[in-house]
Formats: structure tokens, sequence, C-alpha cells
């Protein structure tokens, strides 16, 4: 199949788990896309990982205004335009309650999981309109759609893109831009063992037990799982679908 044969995506936090998955799937269906993120090293362990001639980087910081510009002028100029944002750059800042959280730490998770999605938003939008539409898939979180304790910084941002998402939605609409999020639970990939160790120093693994029985389906989702359904929504088979929150989460919604 090509279900994005001649697409091209940007993806931020490309050289993640997530990211590098839906990359991986992305130039399997056809697409060319550019990874996005801080690390270069790290970024040209994706692009060799993923094995494709479809596929480079660029390294980027999400939070500033001209590294976003960039990213989106390298696509343009390096495969002629873009069709697909992947605003999936993020971090999980620090487990502590509020009172004891740290200010730097809150504006940081605020700067990279909100500010940055903005500024790609910002960045990508002109270059979608270009191309006569395409698709904005937002990485959020069922953090996003719930609570937790410790980790109000980055529950905080993820409810945030969601607004954001809507506002986005009903302002692309009439360019035939979609944007959507995507909302993991749980996913096998560095930012969860930093989180498990965060909630139980010492034992993360009595936390990913606790975790993973709270999930109907009794697993971590892997990141394929998630870039399957980023696929879907980066495809042309989700044409009337905008403004939506995709929850990709076992089931742990549903109680």
């Amino acid at each position: 199949m090509s279900r994005l044969n001649g697409k091209v995506a940007v993806i931020t936090g490309g050289a993640g788990g997530i990211g590098r998955a839906a990359g991986r799937l992305f130039c399997a269906e056809g697409a060319n896309v550019l990874l996005v993120d801080l690390s270069e090293a790290a970024l040209k362990e994706a692009v060799k990982d993923i094995g494709s001639n479809r596929v480079s980087y660029c390294v980027g910081d999400v939070t500033r205004p001209d590294d976003n510009d960039r990213f989106v002028n390298v696509a343009t100029e390096r495969y002629g335009g873009l069709d697909t944002f992947l605003a999936n750059a993020g971090i999980e800042g620090i487990v502590k309650p509020i009172t004891e959280y740290d200010v730097e730490i809150f504006d940081k998770v605020i700067a990279v999981n909100v500010r940055g999605v903005w500024l790609g938003l910002k960045s990508a939008i002109p270059a979608l309109k270009r191309r006569g539409g395409g698709s904005i898939i937002i990485t959020s979180s069922v953090a996003g759609v719930g609570g937790s304790p410790g980790v109000s910084a980055y529950v905080t941002s993820k409810h945030a893109v969601i607004g954001m998402m809507r506002s986005a939605a009903l302002e692309c609409a009439p360019f035939n831009i979609r944007v959507n999020t995507v909302n993991p639970s749980p996913v096998e990939t560095r930012m969860m063992r930093s989180l498990e160790a965060g909630f139980s120093p010492g034992d993360p693994t009595a936390t990913k037990e606790m975790l993973r029985t709270q999930i109907p389906l009794q697993r971590y989702g892997m990141p394929d799982d998630i870039a399957k359904l980023m696929l879907f929504l980066a495809s042309d088979d989700s044409a009337f679908i905008t403004g939506s929150v995709y929850m990709a989460d076992g089931g742990s919604t549903a109680r």
C-alpha cells in the first residue's frame, strides 16, 4: 500500500519512540519524511534505524520560532512542500506535587509541549495552505483528558493542546487543513521509564505493573500502535475528520 504516496511529512520529536515509529511507517507508505529533534546524534540513529531514502533530519528546538520556520522551509526546499505536520515533540517534567514542583521545570514543560506546538502550527499552516490542504496531528495523552497527581505540568500541557487543536481545526477548515490529536496511554518509550522511576524511586517496575493493570487490554501500547493511528490521520482515509480527540489507550478512558 502507498497511503501517503507523494506526501511530505514533518515529525517533531522524531528521534523518540513514537516519532521514529511514525517516521518508519510514513516512509513505508510512500511519504518523504523530515525528522526534527534536538540531538543530531539521536536523529542520525533514527534515520539509520528507519533505513529509507525517503527520510532525512533537521536539528531544531520547537520552542524557538526561527527553528520552526527553518524546519518547515527545509522540508519545502528538500521535498517540494508540506502535507502533514506531526507535532509530536514533548517532555514529561518531574514527578512532584504542585507545592514542591520547580517553577523552571514547569515553564520548560509548557514551553516544549504547548508553545512548541503553537509555534509549529504557526510555521506549518502557511506551507500546508500552499499545498491546498493537509493534516496536522498533535500528540496529546490520556493525561489530556484527566488528572494525575504529581505531574501537573505535563497534564496541564496535554489538556492545553486539545484546546489549541480545536481552535486550529476551525481556523484551518476553510483551507482544507485537518487538525486532530492522538492521545496515547502509557507506551513503551523512554518517557515512561522516566515517569515510572519518578513515581516509584528505586522500584519503577511497581509503577509499571500498576499502570498496566489499569489498562483494560492489560498492556502498554507499543510505538507502532500509536503510529498506525497517526498514519490514518495523515492519509486521505481521514479526509472528513477534523477537530477530534483520538484515544489510543487500550480502553483506559472507557472506565
